[in-house]
């Protein structure tokens, strides 16, 4: 079915082109290739040169990065990568989370769709790129790309970003696939469920039911809140909705936000911070999840199950319990396959 052919009515002299196919381009943030100096800095220089990210002046935010940041940075940030490495397998755990998602998702859309689908994985920053997968399902033969960032909730750092890499790909093609984003799911009912399952399925392994649990959100800046960005508002309807279908009372569930980086006000309340006062408030017996993120990796793995639970054991906390990311349980590909399937109407139905 996949076979190049030439288009119909074309001339005899036309090139066969493959077509009829439609990509899912599954996408998250990226990964470094190594946790060692020049692939740090380079996937750090990658990152933070991101406007989406950092959006002060070039002028006056360029020779920071390059003259100080970079300098020290990639020590820092890369022997935190060496702590969750998977060593194993030569590449950082969100890499390999985001391999077995794919290949589950696949399998899933391979049951529903047969070979009318081509689901592949890419990353905003590193490699795989963007660039480079689109190119390969173009060759495939996909007309059609349905492009899906893996953030449950929007953000001008996470989805728009990886959605403006995605049409800087498109660019580059000469003849250009239909091509659909995915909205946000942070609401979506099957999402919440496969978080709720987590959630209960951690609990019930527990000797002691935790005082609280909390609910730590990726942070940004204040000002973007105040700039319209609605990714504050999305994730405190995903702890209200989580709450409901725990059937919990508030006392037993907060937000809060942690990776603070620079000077300004970010949201809060910081997650480093507020667990220490939680200890102090006599909440000894706290567990913490992470629902901004599909996978886990270097800010659930390392910045909070090491640097967020020391702070809280150094304040008098006793008990810290982290659930992980939903990853590629089997509820949360699910839910991904929901979200799939209502994005594709209309180009399989």
């Amino acid at each position: 079915m996949f076979e190049a052919t030439r288009p119909a009515h074309a001339p005899v002299d036309h090139p066969k082109v493959k077509m009829g196919k439609v990509g899912i381009l599954l996408a998250n943030l990226g990964t470094p290739d190594d946790y060692s100096y020049w692939p740090m800095r380079r996937y750090l220089n990658e990152f933070l040169s991101d406007q989406r990210v950092i959006d002060y002046p070039k002028w006056k935010w360029q020779p920071l990065l390059q003259l100080i940041i970079l300098t020290k940075r990639p020590f820092s940030s890369g022997a935190a990568y060496k702590s969750i490495w998977n060593h194993e397998k030569g590449e950082s755990p969100l890499l390999t989370i985001t391999k077995d998602q794919t290949v589950k998702m696949a399998a899933a859309m391979q049951e529903r769709y047969g070979d009318q689908v081509m689901v592949d994985y890419c990353m905003r920053y590193g490699n795989p790129s963007t660039k480079s997968k689109v190119r390969e399902m173009v060759e495939a033969g996909c007309d059609k790309i349905l492009f899906f960032p893996l953030y449950p909730h929007y953000a001008g750092a996470t989805s728009a970003t990886a959605n403006d890499e995605f049409f800087r790909a498109l660019m580059d093609e000469a003849w250009q696939p239909a091509s659909r984003t995915v909205a946000p799911y942070f609401d979506r009912p099957e999402y919440i469920e496969a978080l709720a399952q987590s959630i209960e399925r951690a609990y019930e392994g527990l000797e002691k039911r935790p005082d609280i649990l909390v609910c730590s959100y990726h942070g940004m800046p204040k000002r973007y809140l105040m700039q319209g960005d609605p990714y504050h508002c999305q994730c405190a309807k995903t702890t209200r909705l989580l709450r409901e279908r725990l059937g919990w009372d508030e006392t037993e569930i907060m937000s809060t936000f942690q990776s603070k980086f620079g000077p300004e006000e970010w949201l809060q309340p910081y997650t480093v911070e507020h667990v220490a006062e939680l200890a102090k408030q006599g909440k000894k017996n706290i567990a913490i999840c992470a629902p901004a993120f599909s996978a886990d990796c270097i800010e659930t793995l390392e910045e909070i199950n090491e640097e967020i639970k020391e702070s809280f054991e150094h304040a008098g906390g006793e008990v810290f319990t982290y659930i992980p990311c939903l990853n590629d349980d089997d509820a949360h590909i699910a839910a991904l396959g929901a979200v799939v399937e209502s994005n594709l109407k209309g180009w399989l139905d």
